[in-house]
């Protein structure tokens, strides 16, 4: 699968290299593909992976993966272009990396959710929530003991979640269909307590998983 990823760093970065080993084809999305991090970035994948532009990642791939700061996120969908008919993979949190923003905490929900505010901005894209309930760190290695790591997704299409739900099980994760978009205001804060446990001392080594008899 073609696959274009808006950002390089710990999710898009993660991503990327781990997609790439699956055999799909990547192409990163950043605003300087010729700075040393993004070149770390592609030579973590084997020199396989390449990097252009915003607008040029999002024409390459089928789907989009945004794994940008949430202030940022408007932004890069700007930058992207026509994304009529594309499959988006919404990987964001709302919330400020800095630490009066991870105390402050998520910056919008209840009434919304940053995938229902991409969506809106994505004319014409299936939006599908994904990834944002736990660490980059986790995702090359989403086993826990005898249980995988849940990824959660939501989505207005049920196409685009099969899809995304399919590359969530090939990383390795058990991909749980949570409903439409609006659902995001749940997972949203779920993604949000992960982060606050991770800084409270808990490390990054863990998951927020379903449990089912």
């Amino acid at each position: 699968m073609k696959i274009g990823i808006v950002g390089a760093g710990n999710v898009g970065g993660t991503l990327g290299r781990i997609l790439v080993k699956k055999g799909h084809e990547i192409v990163f999305g950043v605003r300087d593909p010729q700075s040393p991090k993004v070149q770390a970035t592609l030579e973590a994948t084997g020199s396989i992976a390449r990097a252009a532009s915003v607008k040029e990642a999002a024409a390459f791939g089928d789907v989009l993966i945004l794994a940008t700061p949430w202030n940022a996120t408007q932004d890069a969908i700007d930058r992207a272009g026509d994304l009529t008919g594309k499959i988006i993979i919404d990987a964001v949190n709302p919330i400020e990396l800095t630490p009066a923003g991870l105390a402050a905490g998520l910056t919008v929900g209840h009434t919304t959710s940053a995938a229902e505010e991409i969506a809106k901005w994505a004319t014409g894209a299936s939006v599908v929530k994904a990834f944002n309930n736990i660490g980059a760190s986790c995702f090359e290695n989403p086993q826990f003991g005898g249980q995988r790591a849940t990824a959660f997704i939501c989505g207005d299409s049920a196409e685009a979640k099969k899809i995304v739900a399919n590359l969530a099980e090939e990383i390795g994760f058990v991909a749980i269909d949570a409903g439409d978009l609006k659902q995001a205001r749940l997972l949203e804060p779920v993604g949000m307590l992960w982060i606050h446990l991770a800084f409270s001392g808990m490390g990054q080594d863990f998951s927020i998983s379903l449990v089912k008899r």
